[in-house]
Protein backbone atom coordinates (compact mmCIF):
# COMPACT_ATOMS: atom_id res chain seq x y z
CA UNK A 1 0.00 0.00 0.00
CA UNK A 2 2.74 2.48 0.88
CA UNK A 3 4.45 2.05 -2.52
CA UNK A 4 1.17 2.76 -4.34
CA UNK A 5 0.65 5.88 -2.20
CA UNK A 6 4.23 6.93 -2.88
CA UNK A 7 3.81 6.42 -6.63
CA UNK A 8 0.69 8.62 -6.63
CA UNK A 9 2.37 11.31 -4.54
CA UNK A 10 5.32 11.42 -6.93
CA UNK A 11 2.90 11.78 -9.86
CA UNK A 12 1.28 14.72 -8.03
CA UNK A 13 4.55 16.66 -7.67
CA UNK A 14 6.09 18.85 -10.37
CA UNK A 15 9.47 17.37 -9.41
CA UNK A 16 8.54 13.97 -10.81
CA UNK A 17 5.25 14.33 -12.70
CA UNK A 18 6.90 14.38 -16.15
CA UNK A 19 9.08 11.33 -15.57
CA UNK A 20 8.30 8.17 -17.56
CA UNK A 21 6.55 5.39 -15.60
CA UNK A 22 9.58 3.09 -15.64
CA UNK A 23 11.76 5.82 -14.13
CA UNK A 24 9.07 6.67 -11.61
CA UNK A 25 9.10 3.01 -10.56
CA UNK A 26 12.87 3.17 -10.05
CA UNK A 27 12.46 6.24 -7.83
CA UNK A 28 9.62 4.62 -5.87
CA UNK A 29 11.95 1.68 -5.20
CA UNK A 30 14.52 3.96 -3.50
CA UNK A 31 12.02 6.19 -1.67
CA UNK A 32 9.82 6.21 1.39
CA UNK A 33 7.28 8.51 3.02
CA UNK A 34 8.50 10.20 6.20
CA UNK A 35 6.36 12.39 8.43
CA UNK A 36 7.84 15.15 10.57
CA UNK A 37 5.63 16.61 13.32
CA UNK A 38 5.70 20.42 13.69
CA UNK A 39 8.86 21.54 15.48
CA UNK A 40 10.91 18.49 14.48
CA UNK A 41 14.49 19.14 13.37
CA UNK A 42 14.98 17.16 10.16
CA UNK A 43 18.73 17.73 10.17
CA UNK A 44 21.21 20.22 11.60
CA UNK A 45 23.71 22.49 9.93
CA UNK A 46 27.01 20.59 9.56
CA UNK A 47 25.42 17.14 9.78
CA UNK A 48 25.69 14.68 6.92
CA UNK A 49 22.67 13.24 5.16
CA UNK A 50 22.34 11.03 2.11
CA UNK A 51 18.63 11.68 1.72
CA UNK A 52 16.85 14.13 -0.56
CA UNK A 53 13.46 15.17 0.80
CA UNK A 54 10.63 16.51 -1.30
CA UNK A 55 7.86 18.14 0.69
CA UNK A 56 4.50 16.64 -0.13
CA UNK A 57 2.44 18.39 2.52
CA UNK A 58 3.35 20.94 5.19
CA UNK A 59 6.28 23.31 5.47
CA UNK A 60 9.95 23.42 6.41
CA UNK A 61 12.09 26.35 7.56
CA UNK A 62 15.76 26.51 6.64
CA UNK A 63 17.79 28.22 9.35
CA UNK A 64 21.42 29.19 9.76
CA UNK A 65 23.09 30.03 13.03
CA UNK A 66 24.89 33.37 12.94
CA UNK A 67 27.35 34.39 15.67
CA UNK A 68 25.96 37.11 17.97
CA UNK A 69 22.61 36.85 16.23
CA UNK A 70 21.39 33.32 16.89
CA UNK A 71 19.56 31.16 14.40
CA UNK A 72 18.07 33.07 11.48
CA UNK A 73 15.37 31.74 9.18
CA UNK A 74 16.61 32.00 5.62
CA UNK A 75 13.74 30.45 3.76
CA UNK A 76 10.42 28.71 4.23
CA UNK A 77 9.64 25.83 1.88
CA UNK A 78 6.36 24.16 0.96
CA UNK A 79 4.87 21.36 -1.11
CA UNK A 80 7.00 20.36 -4.09
CA UNK A 81 10.18 21.95 -2.70
CA UNK A 82 13.44 20.02 -2.24
CA UNK A 83 15.16 19.82 1.11
CA UNK A 84 18.78 18.61 1.44
CA UNK A 85 19.55 19.02 -2.26
CA UNK A 86 23.31 18.97 -1.56
CA UNK A 87 23.00 15.23 -0.89
CA UNK A 88 22.47 14.91 -4.66
CA UNK A 89 25.91 16.38 -5.24
CA UNK A 90 27.46 13.60 -3.20
CA UNK A 91 28.53 16.07 -0.52
CA UNK A 92 25.84 15.41 2.03
CA UNK A 93 27.03 18.03 4.56
CA UNK A 94 24.11 20.28 5.34
CA UNK A 95 24.63 24.04 5.17
CA UNK A 96 21.46 24.85 7.12
CA UNK A 97 19.21 23.39 9.78
CA UNK A 98 15.80 22.21 8.56
CA UNK A 99 12.82 22.40 10.92
CA UNK A 100 9.25 21.31 10.19
CA UNK A 101 7.15 24.44 10.81
CA UNK A 102 3.93 22.45 10.66
CA UNK A 103 3.12 18.77 10.44
CA UNK A 104 5.00 17.82 7.29
CA UNK A 105 4.96 14.79 5.04
CA UNK A 106 7.96 14.23 2.82
CA UNK A 107 9.09 11.82 0.19
CA UNK A 108 12.56 10.71 1.25
CA UNK A 109 14.73 9.57 -1.66
CA UNK A 110 18.11 7.88 -1.30
CA UNK A 111 20.40 10.44 -2.95
CA UNK A 112 23.15 7.96 -3.95
CA UNK A 113 20.56 5.68 -5.56
CA UNK A 114 18.85 8.59 -7.33
CA UNK A 115 22.26 9.62 -8.69
CA UNK A 116 22.70 6.09 -10.07
CA UNK A 117 19.33 6.39 -11.82
CA UNK A 118 20.36 9.78 -13.24
CA UNK A 119 23.65 8.38 -14.52
CA UNK A 120 21.89 5.46 -16.23
CA UNK A 121 19.26 7.71 -17.84
CA UNK A 122 20.61 11.13 -18.79
CA UNK A 123 17.15 12.52 -19.58
CA UNK A 124 16.13 11.81 -15.99
CA UNK A 125 19.42 13.28 -14.81
CA UNK A 126 18.70 16.42 -16.77
CA UNK A 127 15.19 16.74 -15.32
CA UNK A 128 16.38 16.16 -11.74
CA UNK A 129 19.33 18.53 -12.02
CA UNK A 130 17.12 21.16 -13.66
CA UNK A 131 14.84 21.05 -10.63
CA UNK A 132 17.86 21.23 -8.36
CA UNK A 133 19.09 24.32 -10.22
CA UNK A 134 15.68 25.95 -9.70
CA UNK A 135 15.91 25.22 -5.97
CA UNK A 136 19.43 26.66 -5.85
CA UNK A 137 18.28 29.80 -7.62
CA UNK A 138 15.46 30.27 -5.13
CA UNK A 139 17.85 29.77 -2.21
CA UNK A 140 20.37 32.23 -3.67
CA UNK A 141 17.76 34.98 -3.95
CA UNK A 142 16.55 34.30 -0.40
CA UNK A 143 20.10 34.40 0.92
CA UNK A 144 20.79 37.72 -0.79
CA UNK A 145 17.67 39.20 0.78
CA UNK A 146 18.67 37.82 4.19
CA UNK A 147 22.15 39.31 3.84
CA UNK A 148 20.65 42.71 3.13
CA UNK A 149 18.70 42.39 6.36
CA UNK A 150 21.64 41.01 8.38
CA UNK A 151 23.97 43.85 7.46
CA UNK A 152 21.40 46.60 7.57
CA UNK A 153 22.37 49.39 9.99
CA UNK A 154 18.95 50.96 10.05
CA UNK A 155 16.12 49.77 12.23
CA UNK A 156 12.91 49.02 10.37
CA UNK A 157 10.45 51.90 10.35
CA UNK A 158 7.68 51.60 12.90
CA UNK A 159 4.25 52.64 11.76
CA UNK A 160 1.91 54.34 14.20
Amino acid sequence: MQKEQLRQQLKDLAFSAVLPDQVLEQIVAVSSVIDFPAGTVMFREGSVTRTLYIIYRGGVALEMCVPARGCVRLLSLGPGDMVAWSALLGQGEMTTTAVAIEDTQTIAISAPKLLEICEMNHEVGYQVMRRMAQALSQRLVATRLQLLDLYSTESPAVES
